[in-house]
């Protein structure tokens, strides 16, 4: 049985789907060895994927909120957070290389994880990209002085895979680029959503996203009874936005007060400290963890922070969206959505106020019919890509042309 190793670090979103690849490969008969965060372990051994951990066992979503909370400015919080899971990676660089050991190939995620330690070992190895502006245009002619730009942007960007390197005894190279795997760059978004770029490289290949059909989720009486009783609610799911590192009740007061105002029912996730001691209108319910495929079926429309996962969500189930991302990462995931109009204009998360968010209620109320129509047309082709099925026969074609079939 052929041996398959990944790894990645951050929040929720940034795991989730490496899991759902890890089933599509344990599925296809591979062996799979997910490593992350100890304190994922209980997630992806849920999913029935051996799990290794990796790095230092803390609250990554808890840190990393506290991160985003010192700073309102969205380059800096983003450096800030990248810096911070960066220095656990380099940290972790040795556990890496451990589990690397006897596998036949190493799928490096967009955390980069496993590359050098791939190359090292002389492991074969897939890349996956999750931000498209991250893939080179290499099939482009550049001016000297984008050369000149990208040139130092990418010894920028190259600095964290230096620093592993360097542990390897290896020489620095001038570009992440050159740690990239030269068969196969995975891109986990539909072509429906993001069209592929005519610069990029043929490897780098759209696959759909990656996700499956969560088991039945049956809610409780107290959540049946509030779906039943009324209108399709406004979704607020902010993600590790709404992890609070203290009460935010100031936030969330925002938020209540434009949905009373506008005459909005909705379900409330995160703010579970603020909510402790909070009483909401009769009009809101807050919830836990519920699966997206129910929770977003069920939606008017979603007001997220365009993480990558929760975005894909909003487009798999075809539901409108208002964004509020938090980094720049979100801040292109929102403008995905912005261009296929299934979306409002996104609400700069150091713009928001009671009245941005009554704004933007009120833009996808008049706009809500095409909205909605066009999520939904989305949601029928994505359904037809099976992104995983794909990524699987992508990678074993990879498998197959190295052990020479």
């Amino acid at each position: 049985m052929k041996k398959i190793a990944m790894f990645t670090m951050g929040t929720r979103g940034d795991v989730q789907p490496y899991i759902y690849l890890s089933k599509g490969l344990m599925k296809a008969g591979y062996d799979v060895v997910l490593g992350t965060h100890p304190c994922w372990r209980e997630l992806v051994e849920g999913y029935g994927i051996h799990f290794e951990p990796v790095g230092p066992d803390i609250d990554i979503e808890k840190e990393t909120t506290i991160i985003r909370g010192k700073s309102k400015n969205a380059i800096m919080s983003l450096l800030k957070t990248m810096n911070f899971i960066m220095k656990i990676i380099e940290g972790s660089s040795k556990e890496v290389y451990e589990i690397c050991k006897g596998k036949d190939l190493i799928i490096v995620t967009h955390s980069q994880m496993g590359a050098v330690e791939a190359g090292v070992l002389g492991i074969p190895k897939v890349n996956v990209t999750l931000q498209t502006e991250m893939i080179g245009e290499k099939l482009r002619k550049q001016k000297f002085s984008e050369k000149l730009i990208g040139g130092f942007i990418a010894r920028q960007a190259a600095k964290p895979t230096n620093k592993i390197r360097k542990l390897y005894g290896l020489k620095p190279v001038k570009s992440a680029d050159e740690e990239m795997s030269d068969k196969l760059n995975l891109i986990p978004i539909s072509k429906y959503v993001v069209d592929r770029n005519p610069y990029w490289e043929e490897k780098n290949i759209l696959t759909g996203y990656w996700y499956d059909a969560e088991e039945e989720y049956i809610p409780d009486e107290k959540m049946k009874s509030f779906m039943e009783g009324g209108e399709k609610p406004v979704v607020l799911a902010l993600g590790a936005m709404s992890f609070e590192a203290e009460s935010e009740k100031e936030k969330l007061d925002m938020f209540v007060n434009a949905f009373q105002k506008t005459g909005q029912r909705a379900v409330i996730q995160g703010f579970q400290k603020t909510l402790k001691d909070y009483e909401l209108p009769d009009s809101m319910i807050a919830v836990g963890s519920i699966p997206h495929s129910w929770l977003f079926k069920h939606a008017k429309c979603v007001i997220h922070h365009c993480g990558f996962g929760t975005t894909a969500a909003t487009m798999i189930y075809g539901v409108p969206s208002i964004p509020v991302p938090h980094v720049l990462d979100q801040l292109g995931f929102a403008m995905q959505l912005e261009k296929k109009n299934v979306a409002t204009k996104h609400i700069n998360a150091k713009d928001l106020r009671e009245q941005t968010i009554i704004s933007a209620i009120e833009e996808m109320n008049v706009t809500y019919a095409d909205k909605k129509r066009n999520a939904e047309l989305i949601s029928e082709k994505i359904a037809a890509e099976n992104g995983v099925a794909e990524a699987v026969r992508l990678i074993e074609s990879v498998m197959e042309e190295g052990s020479g079939k």
